[in-house]
Formats: C-alpha cells, structure tokens, sequence
C-alpha cells in the first residue's frame, strides 16, 4: 500500500458536474481529491481486503442473531425496547440488507483492524462507485497512472444485481433528508441504481411521509402506500422521531431493515471482541462501565455508542486526549476500543472503507485526513491496483 502524488485532470470539475457530483467541494474545502491516490497490489486487496471484509460481515450477522435474543444485550445497545419486537420479527422474516462499508484500519503491513461498520446509512457510496471508476478510466488513458492499473470495483453491477433481488419489481419509494446536498446525491445515485434494475422509484424528504388513519400505513404526499422503502435516516433517529411508534403497525419494509439498528451500534464493537476474542481483523473493546475495559491501560479511542462522521471520539495516550472531535452524542454512553493508529503517509491519515453489497465485498473507498480522527470533512482519493 501506498500514497503515490499525480497529476490531478484539469477538468475534472466539469466532469463532476456532468455526472451529477455536485458535493465534491464542502464549504469551499475539496471532498473529492485526485493529486493523489493509494495503490495496492492484487493480494493486499484481495486477502488483505476483500477475504476479512467477507469474514466480519459473517461475524456481524452471527452477533446480530443472538443479540436480538438477548434483553441484556438490547439493553446494553440502548435500543429502546418498544421497537424489539419490530426488529426481531424483521430479523425473523430475513428482511434483507442492500449494502454497508466496513471501516477499517489498513496499512499493507499487518491484518485489516475493523474500526466500525457503517451498517445502516452509509455515504460516499456514488464518490465509490462511480467517480474514482471514471477517474481511473480517464487516468489510465491521460497516462496519469500505469496502463495496466485496475481497481476493485463491482459496486455499481451489484448494486443493480441486489435491487432485482431484494426488490422483486416492487416500487421503492427513497427518502432522507434531501436539503443536504450529499444525502440527496446518494440517494439520486441508489434511485439510479434502482431504476436500471427496473424499478419503479419515487424520491421523497423523510419528513414527507404521512400517515393513514383507519387502516393505517406510511403513504406518500399523494396518499400512495409506502410498501417497501429505502432510508437514508438512522434508525435510531426514527426510533424518537414523532412516526415512531406507528414504526411497529406498518406494513412497510425498510431498506436498511430494522435489525441494521443493531449492527450500526458501535457497542457491538465489545460485543465481536467477547464472542470473537483476539481474532486477527478485531481489536480489544469493551463497554466504558465495564471493568475489563482497565486491560486496555490510559491508551484507547473513546466512542459513543451512536455517533457518526467521527463526532464525539476521543484518542486517548497515556491518560491523555491526544485528539477529540466534538459533536452532539455521548449521552447514551460510550465504548473503549484498543488504541491503533492510523498509517501516516507524509502527514496524511487514511481509513479504507470496504464495501458489501448484498453481503458481498465488492469496492473500497478512502477518506483521509491531517487528523488521525477521520470526520465529516475528511477528503475521498481514489485508489488502484497496481
């Protein structure tokens, strides 16, 4: 694995915008960085990669069947037991999964440490998919980067390939919060996806689905039933938010389904650790009331059970903050993971994220940093396979 400095395509943003790619700049910062790019060998993906990112997603879903069993451990995540039911009979029906990316620490040099999963409302999907696969064509044929240089890269088929399955020509209606600019991108690149599977789509705010009195069930804003919907929206924000409680009376079926609520938890970092202990891609973790988390010594990452783009994770070195981030979490409590540095190339901190597609590892996109701690405006490079 490397960082290797090139040449950045003097158009680059009117391909961008050409493809629909309008967030690739965030307050004036760049998002989307191609000056550089990470190689990797065939093998480093591959087995370093590809092989463990298929075996943590088999983990998790060994780990999702006993916990939605489980009332100590429903507790522990802090789900709120009024949508238990809803999320075991979602588990029971084998509701099924579209896709997730596994955040991992990877440096060439030793096994991948899996850092989260980004199990229900993962983004950067397109910037993976899409864009560093027209960056790689179009670099190969500028000779920006070697000719024979590839990628791994099926996540734009898969996801085409998991709608035919999943959905079986159903309409799906998508929503999320479609004033932020890089949700709406994601989710008009997944109706995208979804249409080319064949699919009939409908594209909605979240806070434009209603609620149909008498017989009951989620409609659109012209009263259309909601039967099977995609949402790029936390779980554990609709849990609390005023539709809650109607969640567990609908015929609705989500996309990510219900039992997503428990893989997106960072408490089952603790969890992996206690039914998977010391396996090579898992670091030491446990919950902060623990006493076992005094085994990680005054260095360790402190993380909020709910928190996302970073927010709210404390790297502690020798009982001090070395770097924090701030954010709105931490209320529902915290868990403490084995301190394991990112790689630093020439200042730069990446994290790779792995992708899955219907359970299958199938793409990698890299976010990095001057901030070992990898945030919301961290920058996405391109990689390849040298």
């Amino acid at each position: 694995m490397q960082r290797i400095t090139c040449l950045e395509r003097d158009d680059w943003r009117e391909t961008a915008a050409h493809c629909g790619f309008v967030f690739h700049t965030i307050d004036g910062e760049r998002y989307w960085d191609e000056r550089a790019y990470y190689g990797f060998t065939l093998d480093e993906i591959e087995r370093g990669i590809e092989t463990p990112t298929g075996e943590i997603d088999a983990m998790c879903l060994e780990l999702a069947g006993r916990v939605i069993g489980d009332e100590r451990c429903l507790r522990r995540l802090k789900i709120p037991e009024a949508f238990w039911s809803l999320i075991a009979e979602s588990w029971q029906r084998d509701d099924r999964s579209l896709y997730g990316r596994l955040d991992l620490k990877f440096d060439g040099k030793g096994p991948a440490k899996l850092l989260e999963y980004n199990a229900d409302t993962p983004t950067s999907i397109f910037e993976a998919a899409v864009f560093q696969w027209t960056w790689l064509e179009q670099a190969i044929e500028r000779r920006v980067i070697p000719s024979r240089a590839d990628q791994f890269n099926s996540i734009h088929e898969r996801l085409i390939a998991a709608w035919k399955e999943i959905a079986g020509g159903r309409h799906v209606h998508l929503a999320g919060i479609t004033g932020n600019a890089e949700d709406a991108g994601t989710l008009a690149y997944l109706e995208d996806t979804a249409r080319q599977a064949g699919l009939s789509t409908r594209l909605l705010d979240i806070e434009a689905i209603g609620w149909r009195d008498g017989d009951g069930g989620f409609v659109d804003l012209d009263e259309n039933d909601i039967a099977l919907a995609f949402k790029l929206y936390p779980w554990e924000w609709m849990f609390h938010d005023a539709f809650g409680a109607k969640l567990k009376d609908a015929p609705t079926r989500w996309i990510e389904p219900p039992w997503k609520a428990v893989l997106s938890n960072k408490g089952i970092l603790p969890l992996l650790w206690e039914m998977f202990p010391n396996h090579p891609n898992l670091l030491p973790a446990f919950f902060e009331d623990d006493p076992r988390a005094a085994e990680l010594g005054t260095s360790y990452v402190r993380k909020p059970l709910l928190s996302r783009e970073g927010a709210n994770v404390t790297l502690v070195s020798g009982g001090m903050p070395l770097e924090e981030q701030a954010g709105p979490y931490g209320a529902e409590g915290f868990v403490r993971q084995a301190l394991a540095p990112l790689p630093n190339f020439s200042g730069f901190y990446p994290v790779v994220g792995s992708w899955l597609v219907n359970h299958e590892p199938c793409g990698l996109s890299i976010r990095e940093d001057e901030s070992p701690i990898t945030g919301n405006r961290s920058r996405f490079l391109p990689h390849a396979i040298l």
